[in-house]
């Protein structure tokens, strides 16, 4: 616990700062941690990501993760730019003679879209406001407490012990609780534009799903029988350790709300 909270206290140092600051700083730090994040998740695979597909991978993350009116004046899109990517990891499996296997294909194109749109939308959600990327912030860091301390407290009954052993449906509901209590005061304490219903449902969903991402990640990790996604981050784990929840509550902050 104290190597935890060390880490989390130098990183909110380093991290904090960017975010408050927005512009070209939040975007290179975005694309940092993706990048980060996407090795960690072909590590899981075995797959290397200085190799063909690895960097193909790359450089699809990096065009996804390009803010919204930069993209460049041609007549690609970044969707077309990801069936190209496709296209050309087909054809690896037979330069390779399917030792890049089509489930490496499948797996690669779901990891660039996992991350990308993630971290895509950290971009999105802080250019909307400084106010929204804290919400998000603090909403899953309420979630992930919540449902430590209710669930140590009062946690009987497993919520998903195949995918998370720790885990509980007690917990689960307390993080949402928690959630929602941190909503409530951010209607009362900033300008977001929202009453207290509207925002309480939206945090309950976001909540949820944060919870979810957080499961989707623990199922990934037991799928491919490793404890964390990296190290990075000493008592933590990798990046997508810690950002799991966020990379499903971003888009969907953008999807229900901010759009």
């Amino acid at each position: 616990m104290k190597q935890r909270i060390i880490t989390a206290v130098i990183a909110a140092a380093v991290f904090l700062p960017i975010v408050i600051l927005g512009g070209l700083p939040i975007v290179l730090l975005a694309y940092l941690l993706a990048s980060v994040a996407l090795y960690e998740l072909l590590k899981m695979r075995n797959l290397k990501i200085f190799s063909f597909p690895g960097i193909i991978s790359l450089i699809v993350l990096w065009i996804i993760l390009l803010p919204e009116g930069v993209w460049p004046d041609i007549t690609l899109t970044k969707i077309e730019v990801a069936a190209i990517a496709v296209l050309l990891f087909l054809s690896y499996t037979v330069i390779t003679k399917n030792k890049f296997t089509f489930d490496d294909v499948g797996f690669s194109i779901i990891a660039i879209v996992y991350v990308g749109l993630g971290f895509f939308y950290f971009i999105e959600t802080r250019e909307a406001g400084i106010e929204y990327i804290i919400y998000s912030l603090f909403m899953i860091w309420a979630t992930d407490s919540g449902a430590y301390f209710m669930g140590r407290a009062f946690g009987k009954r497993k919520l998903w012990p195949e995918i998370s052993p720790n885990k509980t449906v007690e917990g689960f509901f307390g993080g949402i609780i928690w959630a929602v209590i941190v909503s409530i005061l951010f209607v009362i304490f900033t300008d977001i534009p929202t009453t207290f219903l509207e925002f309480g449902i939206l945090t309950i969903v976001l909540s949820i799903f944060g919870q979810l991402g957080d499961l989707v990640e623990s199922a990934l990790k037991r799928h491919y029988n490793v404890k964390d996604s990296g190290t990075i981050l000493p008592g933590h784990g990798g990046i997508l350790d810690r950002f799991d929840s966020l990379l499903f509550v971003w888009p969907l902050l953008n999807f229900f709300y901010l759009l």
